[in-house]
């Protein structure tokens, strides 16, 4: 039997309203300790906000994160995941669309988020990462997929 996303995705996602500044978005990430958020317009989601689209779309734009909206920087079309997908399917999505958080949504409404980070956590994915061709890993992961390449041959050995 393999994992399904459902097994694995976080069922509390912190979500923020698409006028949300930047400002308040950021405090909201800063007091849950988490990277992105989920956007949403009219309770369904829209968009996601990570740290690294508030550094390359309002600090390097020096754009003023008390009056830029979320949905002004958010990246989108949103990319989601169903939660009856197997996790090598999750994990190939992603690294085909070059994400490291994938939403998670059935019907329209968002149910998760699952993270390369939640993904690793799995057993499945170190069979997944020796059979994922090089080739097919973007530049920015791969580092993520070298390390985790590491602790698999080490914990074999």
């Amino acid at each position: 039997m393999s994992l399904k996303v459902a097994d694995v995705m976080v069922e509390d996602v912190i979500t923020v309203e698409e006028k949300t500044t930047i400002k308040k978005a950021v405090e909201l990430m800063n007091k849950h300790e988490i990277g992105c958020l989920i956007v949403v317009k009219r309770g369904k989601p829209a968009g996601i906000v990570t740290e690294r689209d508030m550094l390359k779309r309002v600090l390097l734009e020096s754009k003023d994160p008390e009056k830029t909206k979320v949905n002004e920087i958010m990246s989108k079309p949103l990319i989601v995941g169903k939660p009856q997908m197997d996790i090598e399917d999750a994990v190939k999505l992603m690294f085909k669309r070059n994400i490291k958080k994938l939403p998670v949504a059935d019907e329209g409404y968002l149910v998760g988020l699952v993270t390369l980070t939640d993904l690793v956590r799995s057993e499945q994915i170190i069979r997944i990462l020796k059979n994922l061709p090089d080739k097919e890993t973007p530049k920015r992961m791969k580092k993520v997929v070298d390390y985790f390449n590491r602790i698999i041959s080490i914990s074999y050995e």
